[in-house]
């Protein structure tokens, strides 16, 4: 018997004796840790991953009133919950690609296995307006989502810029098919675009006040290290050559001339942020902290852009 398999044998005893949603809840947070999962799209102990599945599973919220934590649960939805569980812990598939469900910057965003699940910090950065450097009196109304994926960055920045267009691109016409669906459903059409594009070769002669970028990062190294759940996403969406910052150099060497004058350029790179050092020696790179965690964001101006590529 795999250590990963949930049996016939355990799954009827979970039928016969679990009764409650709570009850539910604690048995598949101990399956959850017994089978040695890797929690790091949403959540990051197996009690939360408990509650982000079965919830959902239910047709419940997440914040579901304490006393609903008692009620039965019929055989029926018994058995429709731990078919998912067991798509968890033996398939080790993420939960919001079970769920079809993510959140971020507070924001839900449909989700499926052709697209990244959201976890940027730059989630951050949109709450606040990416102050200091972008000032209150800046005009913001052109932004520039690089890498879109399920557009909820995009989606995001339009919810906090309210006077901007949000351009979304993103090379993968499959990511492009989930970011209509959210920008849909966030009726946001009339100011956010998904378009594709390889970098911005879909935006030819664009300016953009703001720039935001979260390219493949992921090194060779690293991606063959990677826990069984990431290889559930589109490794296009992670993996970027051997030091992981193949995208991020053409994003850096054009992108000067798709700013305004005063425009900015934020750009993710994960843990490849060790590789920058080398790559780009005394390049005027602000590399920013997070009170929520994250990190391997840096932040350049097009001036800087200009001054240190020009050279």
């Amino acid at each position: 018997m795999s250590e990963l398999q949930i049996t016939e044998e355990i799954a009827e005893e979970a039928y016969s004796e679990l009764l409650t949603i709570q009850d539910w809840l604690r048995w598949t947070t101990s399956q959850f840790v017994s089978h040695g999962l890797f929690f790091g799209h949403g959540t990051d102990n197996a009690w939360d991953e408990a509650v982000s599945l079965v919830l959902p599973i239910l047709n419940l919220p997440l914040d579901a009133p304490t006393e609903l934590m008692q009620a039965k649960l019929t055989r029926t939805e018994k058995i429709r919950l731990m078919s998912y569980i067991v798509g968890r812990v033996e398939d080790r598939t993420p939960v919001p690609y079970l769920t079809n469900q993510a959140w971020f910057a507070g924001l839900p965003f449909y989700v499926d296995e052709r697209v990244l699940i959201p976890r940027s910090p730059f989630a951050e950065l949109i709450d606040n307006r990416f102050s200091p450097w972008v000032g209150e009196s800046q005009s913001v109304t052109r932004i520039l989502d690089m890498c879109t994926g399920s557009a909820c960055i995009a989606i995001a920045l339009a919810n906090k810029f309210e006077d901007a267009q949000v351009d979304a691109v993103d090379i993968s016409y499959d990511a492009l098919e989930v970011a209509n669906i959210n920008i849909s459903e966030h009726m946001l059409d009339d100011r956010v675009f998904a378009i594709q594009s390889d970098v911005f070769s879909g935006v030819p002669g664009q300016k953009y006040d703001l720039i935001v970028a979260n390219p493949p990062y992921v090194d060779a190294e690293d991606m063959e290290d990677l826990p069984d759940e990431f290889h559930h996403e589109p490794e296009l969406g992670l993996s970027s050559g051997d030091d992981g910052l193949d995208v991020t150099r053409t994003i850096l060497l054009e992108a000067a001339e798709h700013l305004t004058e005063q425009g900015v350029l934020f750009v993710e790179v994960g843990n490849s942020m060790v590789h920058m050092g080398a790559l780009y020696p005394e390049a005027p790179f602000t590399w920013l902290e997070f009170e929520r965690g994250g990190l391997g964001v840096f932040m350049i101006s097009k001036q800087q852009l200009v001054e240190y590529f020009n050279n």
